[in-house]
């Protein structure tokens, strides 16, 4: 059952009642969507440990990258550990605070996002429709919106997207439908709407998939998405605490080192320069430096699923017992008291990473512990996924026997 709801990019950096924390969506995607339809149909309306540690130094470590033989293609062993998860740093957002001792075990990784050619194999292979080329399913869409709000006729529910499609000079950051618009037609192939094209795009990250789409990838590849844990434990490359996936540094020696708005747009958010003929979108997969894992794009370029429900509050939770907290699996149900117009218990999961349109002016996700919780049958301009196997589901797919398996690196 499909459906499909508005949305934002990350939320502002500054906390406000109108514009929600850093690395939340903000207003209600689904509000965005619900005033599309009424435009339509106007017969409806009725970070780090402060201080603490500041230990920044490049880890000691060897990335171990599978061949298919060693380890599955195309993915990078993340050896799990002990690490501060969250942050207590200056931006960090409630949502991420505070700072807590986790526990991960040993998983490969993708080296980089699912792209566009991995994508189009699944679909050839299995003939799956995404959620965003189905016309919306109201159960999936009212739980999104307030109380009583009344159904939309049959001739207003037609498949599509979100799409970021930017202004044309400075504007507010308040109201985030000047620069997102639900599209019909947009869709993984089109990602920008039914005129666009991902020709010449094999190596982009897939956008416009949904965590039921995801999902339904990681079932056929014999993987699945990443924990919350997992993820940031993999994203921060064995650093410790640091404000970026890469050190402290946004660009250390002038060095751009992720694909978000900052540093790769000549104008700001979300101002799209009329020269540039709207190319503000995805890079290629692996045009920035990998961290000490070999993972690419772990932050910028496109927002990434994970596996958990979001609660703003889960941080707090966790923090709350004195032992470290061993591999967790995230909470049971969703809560974001932080999304007006949006039931409070209105099912979220995490998105991880940041995308390219993060910018220090209105988002600063683009950092490890920032985090926001998004619809699952939402689908954006800006958002895709990346997989993970555990060691022990790579060795029984391949025969292998206790004795024959091979050793990677653990700490």
């Amino acid at each position: 059952m499909a459906k499909r709801k508005p949305a934002t990019t990350a939320a502002p950096r500054a906390s406000s009642a109108a514009s929600g924390p850093v690395g939340h969506l903000g207003r209600s995607r689904r509000l965005l969507l619900w005033a599309t339809l009424l435009f339509a149909c106007p017969a409806l309306i009725g970070f780090a440990v402060s201080g603490a540690m500041n230990a920044r130094a490049k880890p000691a470590v060897q990335a171990v990258l599978g061949d298919g033989v060693r380890g599955p293609q195309g993915m990078a062993w993340v050896p799990g550990g002990e690490f501060l998860m969250g942050s207590d740093a200056k931006m960090a957002q409630a949502n991420e605070r505070p700072a807590h001792k986790v526990r991960v075990h040993g998983f490969w990784m993708d080296e980089h996002h699912v792209t566009n050619a991995e994508f189009r194999k699944f679909v050839e292979a299995t003939g799956y429709v995404t959620t965003a080329e189905k016309k919306p399913d109201w159960e999936t869409l009212k739980v999104q919106l307030p109380p009583g709000t009344p159904r939309p006729p049959e001739s207003a529910m037609v498949a599509g997207a979100m799409v970021f499609v930017g202004t044309d000079g400075p504007v507010s950051l308040e109201d985030f439908s000047r620069w997102w618009r639900y599209v019909p037609g947009a869709d993984w192939r089109h990602p920008a709407g039914p005129q666009s094209s991902i020709a010449g795009k094999d190596d982009h990250p897939v956008v416009q998939v949904s965590y039921e789409d995801a999902e339904a990838y990681a079932k056929w590849a014999g993987k699945r998405l990443p924990t919350e844990a997992e993820w940031e434990f993999a994203a921060r490359g064995g650093l410790t605490q640091a404000t970026y996936a890469w050190g402290d540094k946004f660009a250390p020696d002038g060095k751009q080192m992720a694909n978000v708005w900052q540093g790769q747009q000549a104008r700001p958010f979300p101002v799209m320069s009329a020269k540039a003929g709207g190319a503000v979108g995805t890079s290629r997969v692996g045009s920035f430096p990998a961290n000490a894992y070999g993972l690419s794009d772990m932050t910028g370029n496109a927002w990434q699923w994970v596996a958990d429900w979001y609660r703003a509050d889960q941080f707090r939770r966790e923090a709350s017992t004195t032992s470290v907290i061993d591999n967790p699996a995230g909470p049971s149900d969703a809560w974001d008291p932080a999304d007006p117009g949006v039931p409070v218990a209105a099912p979220k999961r995490v998105t991880r990473g940041g995308s390219f349109l993060c910018n220090e002016d209105y988002c600063l996700s683009y950092r490890p512990s920032a985090r926001r919780g998004t619809d699952p049958y939402n689908s954006m301009s800006h958002l895709g996924f990346r997989l993970v196997m555990d060691k022990d589901s790579w060795d029984k797919s391949h025969g292998r026997s206790q004795l024959a398996r091979v050793d990677v690196p653990a700490r």
